[in-house]
């Protein structure tokens, strides 16, 4: 038990590199902000065109969802920010990064809005369009709020993964809470740090799994 305490609870290695994984949670935290609403915003383009474009247009939106929901984010990541050079295209770390992850998420948050979409009756277009309201407008203040209403513990769960997700911006060195973590395992030759990240991740990601729940069961209480 004491090895196991010394390993992985040490309470002094804590001490020591708490402050830089908060520098690190400052970032996670704000890469999440960036990459979360970016992905919503796509996806809900991507939904759009999959339930209201031509024939053409859905083929191609399908092929997209497939395509990037079927590739590693990783693999993606290391595509854009390392592969990108070689076509004249340098990109800053925080640019690759929001640039993969929006080609990512927009695939995944596009088909939870695609089902939101075709959850809403038809009738709910047609209503609003007879009150006097244009195509867009009737999308906007009608339809779109139904849609997200049904499919919100879908939107929120997938939020929550993105934000595990995050820690494969390691990969191009950006100071995000893991990678702050595992650069304080190699200094310290403990892995207590990588333990309190993920204690760190837990604290952030409990309340919302709370509310994920409360979402999913609340139709069931009515």
């Amino acid at each position: 038990m004491d090895a196991l305490l010394t390993n992985f609870f040490n309470i002094d290695v804590f001490r020591q590199v708490f402050p830089f994984l908060m520098e690190g949670l400052l970032t996670t935290v704000g890469l999440s902000a960036l990459v979360i609403p970016l992905g919503l915003a796509g996806g809900l383009g991507v939904a759009l065109l999959s339930t209201q474009g031509n024939r053409l247009t859905r083929a191609l939106v399908a092929i997209y969802v497939d395509v990037f929901r079927a590739l590693p984010p990783l693999v993606l990541l290391i595509f854009i920010y390392f592969g990108f050079p070689f076509l004249g295209l340098d990109l800053p770390k925080l640019l690759a990064v929001a640039l993969g992850f929006l080609l990512n998420n927009a695939a995944y948050y596009g088909e939870i809005f695609r089902a939101g979409l075709q959850s809403v009756p038809a009738g709910q277009m047609e209503a609003a369009r007879s009150t006097g309201l244009t195509r867009r407008q009737a999308l906007t203040h009608v339809v779109i709020p139904q849609a997200v209403r049904n499919v919100l513990p879908d939107l929120l769960g997938n939020s929550i993964e993105v934000i595990k997700l995050t820690t494969v911006a390691s990969v191009v060195a950006l100071p995000e809470l893991l990678r702050i973590a595992r650069d304080a395992q190699a200094l310290t030759y403990n892995p207590s740090p990588v333990v309190l990240a993920a204690l760190i991740y837990l604290a952030l990601l409990w309340p919302l799994v709370r509310l994920l729940s409360r979402l999913e069961h609340k139709p069931q209480n009515l």
